[in-house]
């Protein structure tokens, strides 16, 4: 009788790799880094044409401020009637085009700021100061502008407000972006009202020592801030769009029409990041809106101080 022989295949033991199996994961992980190391360099190259057509166009808007100076200086000589009389049409078209010029050079200033906010060389000079006088030039120069659209301005110093340092022309560029949105969107016959306090800001870290928290409770009852508010009685901003309107070149739903390129809000809140402060808004619809924003009494450790680079 023939004795037939199978052969049988060897099982390995549990636990035990074949020696010729398919390295699929380390495949995978390799394929995965190489899409990742390819993304970096897409972002990068992203970033780098955003800064270079930036830079252009700031370039670009830069080489307008000189001609545009020029013919508003020759507007402004021609309103003076130094170079005769003008009869009431030719008053009313040179009135039109003062403010197109003005309002083209708020764009261009816009977009420059936001050139040098959007590639780093923004510079913040520390210089103590008056709060209250800072902020009672900025409602005098926007009283007329107030007047002739038949709204109502209001400031009241605040004799509680000590001098601090703090970047003036900043502070006064962002309140004159707040004023200026209270202006293009309230009715005529509201209401706008500008006002300072001292403020008590607990900044709220994520790791932080018993023994801080203690030095921080003692403290927290002396001001270490101002607070800054702009309120008026427009139409109000619903609450999906209360963070969404502090972003570049956004414009809330059915204003479009409206004046600006949606810079002013972007560029008072990386003014006010550059400070070490911050902005937000409370609103509801048909309630008007509620603008307000801390300024720390001492300089941002980040940022600094005059005359440094």
């Amino acid at each position: 009788m023939a004795l037939i022989h199978e052969k049988i295949p060897a099982v390995a033991p549990a636990g035990a790799k074949a020696k010729n199996a398919p390295a699929a994961p380390v495949a995978a992980r390799v394929a995965a880094i190489s899409t990742a190391d390819e993304l970096a360099r897409d972002l990068e190259q992203l970033r780098d044409r955003f800064r270079k057509t930036t830079n252009a166009l700031a370039s670009a808007a830069h080489d307008l401020k000189t001609p545009l100076a020029i013919l508003n200086g020759y507007i402004e000589l021609l309103q003076s009637r130094k170079l005769g009389p003008l009869n009431d049409r030719q008053r009313e078209v040179i009135d039109d085009m003062f403010l197109s010029g003005q309002r083209l050079q708020q764009f261009i200033q816009d977009f420059l700021t936001f050139s040098v906010l959007e590639t780093g060389e923004m510079r913040v000079q520390y210089i103590e100061g008056d709060i209250n006088a800072c902020l009672s030039e900025v409602c005098r120069l926007w009283s007329a502008r107030f007047q002739e659209r038949g709204l109502a301005l209001y400031f009241l110093a605040n004799d509680k407000l000590t001098p601090f340092p703090f970047d003036a022309p900043k502070i006064q560029r962002v309140i004159s972006n707040l004023l200026e949105n209270a202006v293009k969107y309230t009715p005529q016959g509201g209401t706008v009202w500008l006002h300072a306090e001292p403020h008590m800001w607990e900044r709220r870290g994520g790791a932080e020592s018993a023994v801080n928290k203690d030095r921080r409770r003692q403290t927290i009852n002396v001001p270490n801030s101002v607070k800054v508010s702009v309120a008026d009685t427009g139409p109000g901003i619903r609450p999906e769009f209360h963070l969404e309107i502090f972003d570049d070149f956004f414009r809330l739903p059915g204003t479009e029409p409206a004046e600006g390129m949606g810079l002013g809000l972007a560029i008072s809140r990386r003014l006010l990041q550059a400070m070490g402060g911050k902005i937000w808004v409370e609103s509801e619809p048909g309630a008007g809106c509620k603008f307000s924003l801390l300024i720390p009494m001492k300089p941002f450790p980040n940022a600094p101080l005059r005359g440094t680079k």
